[in-house]
């Protein structure tokens, strides 16, 4: 677990730690904020396309060797990144980045899936839960401390030592597991990687180009489209091939996982859209440097840290819409709280106590959903299903950050009117720090909290979701599919 979980982290706090950096950047590499912007948008859109495909190939050639060399990829590209003069060549190495982080985490789920018996697997995915809490609220004090200190290189740098340190121990830690024979779904590869690239493009990037025209003949609209007519195409051809599916529909026929994935993509969604707002809150209102703007969400964290230990054991135990359910709704009540809240002369401590109660939030609601979604997958389903899951969570991230700033700037167009361009939400609001008049201030921190309720809002959803978990206590695998012959890793 502790080999698994080094990689882990590292992937998620690349996710992060690179936003706090890009002024840096800008000033280093000499560019303007669009392509800086890039260095953190190649990264997500390398990450959540290849998902689906990483995890089939952790089914076929085993889940150690994938995770060994996604790990390999990752360090060697993070010392690519921090070598790198130019912002092009920086935007190519976080491509290959973010393609070995994609071969890597469906692998973790996969191992912890195969290796821990159900009785105990709840105390896994807590840890594995846990460092993903953890690892996005990290990466922007993290980054910003770097960036301070050392410069902006060494946020990339530091990947390399623990890279190392983690190839070690997961060589000689982790076990090789038996593979599974299957004949690749190439067409499945070629219309899931083609579709949720447009798609994953489009919704990322749409703000960017003001949902206008990407190429000349090419419009964000139209992208997003292709790319949904791309996936209904995918999910036809699943039903219809005689090659072994990428995805098997027939792991949708097990209700938690189905239910499991809806929570986990509004869970990527409401996390992802919750940080961007609270920070330039924290900067612009508050005055706060980028240090401790993210020192903010400590209290978060350790909540994070030390409840979910006792939350892995509770989930072995009791049924999941139970501790999955509380933790969902301390994270609605939690985001309504912040947004009724911020405000320009708020005390430290009541900023606090919601997020604190986020933590909470955070610690109840991984290991449950995790859990459920993998519990009763047969083994060689268990890549198919942990890639699932992880490419449904980055999706919906990747909507929650195009969806909140549109959000953030209708509101303070809402609040500021005119001058609202000064303070814009996605490029300038950083640099009024400091200078705010009382007016700007009391309308951006309204503004910020009001874009809070749309993430709020989305979490009832996944509340919902999760009522309808069945019990997974002493149930064998419900999925009946013939046996697939076994053979052992190399």
């Amino acid at each position: 677990m502790i080999a698994l979980c080094i990689g882990f982290f590292m992937i998620l706090v690349d996710s992060t730690i690179v936003t706090v950096a890009i002024p840096a950047l800008q000033e280093g590499l000499h560019t303007d904020i669009n392509s800086a912007v890039w260095v953190v948008s190649a990264y997500l859109l390398a990450y959540a396309v290849p998902l689906l495909v990483a995890g089939r190939l952790g089914d076929r050639f085993g889940p150690r060797r994938l995770y060994l060399i996604g790990l390999a990829v990752f360090t060697l590209s993070s010392l690519w990144c921090g070598l790198t003069g130019s912002i092009g060549m920086l935007i190519a190495a976080r491509v290959v980045q973010g393609v070995g982080a994609a071969m890597m985490t469906p692998q973790t789920m996969a191992v912890i899936t195969r290796t821990f018996p159900g009785e105990r697997r709840g105390q896994a995915m807590s840890l594995w839960g846990a460092v993903a809490g953890v690892a996005t609220l990290v990466g922007p004090v993290l980054g910003g401390v770097i960036t301070t200190n050392w410069g902006w290189e060494w946020i990339f740098y530091i990947n390399v030592p623990v890279g190392v340190v983690g190839f070690a121990l997961a060589w000689w830690l982790v076990p090789s597991l038996p593979v599974h024979t299957h004949t690749f779904d190439w067409v499945g590869v070629a219309l899931s990687g083609a579709g949720l690239f447009c798609l994953v493009f489009g919704i990322q990037e749409g703000e960017s180009y003001d949902w206008g025209s990407v190429w000349s003949f090419v419009s964000v609209p139209l992208l997003i489209a292709v790319g949904v007519v791309l996936l209904v195409i995918f999910v036809w051809w699943q039903t219809r091939t005689k090659a072994d599916p990428l995805v098997p529909l027939v792991l949708f026929k097990d209700r938690n996982f189905s239910l499991a994935n809806i929570a986990i993509s509004i869970v990527g969604f409401v996390i992802t859209s919750f940080a961007l707002p609270m920070m330039l809150y924290a900067q612009v209102v508050r005055e706060l440097s980028p240090t401790q703007a993210g020192l903010l969400f400590v209290p978060m964290a350790l909540v994070n840290v030390v409840g979910a230990p006792f939350v892995g054991q509770m989930v072995d135990r009791y049924h999941p819409s139970l501790i999955g359910g509380f933790g969902l709704v301390c994270l609605t009540v939690s985001l309504f709280w912040l947004g009724a809240i911020l405000g320009p002369g708020l005390p430290t401590w009541q900023l606090v106590l919601p997020l604190a109660l986020l933590g909470l939030a955070n610690a109840f609601m991984w290991s449950p959903l995790s859990v459920t979604a993998t519990r009763t997958l047969p083994p060689q389903r268990a890549g198919a299903g942990a890639g699932v899951y992880n490419m449904t969570r980055q999706v919906g991230a990747v909507i929650g950050s195009a969806a909140i700033a549109a959000v953030m700037e209708s509101r303070l167009h809402a609040h500021l009117g005119e001058s609202a361009g000064s303070y814009s939400a996605t490029e300038g609001a950083a640099g009024a720090a400091g200078h705010l008049p009382a007016f700007v201030a009391d309308g951006f921190s309204r503004a910020m909290g009001e874009a809070l309720y749309l993430p709020a809002g989305i979490a009832i959803v996944a509340v919902l979701a999760v009522v309808f978990f069945r019990n997974p206590h002493g149930e064998r695998t419900k999925i009946d599919e013939p046996p697939q012959k076994q053979t052992t890793a190399p």
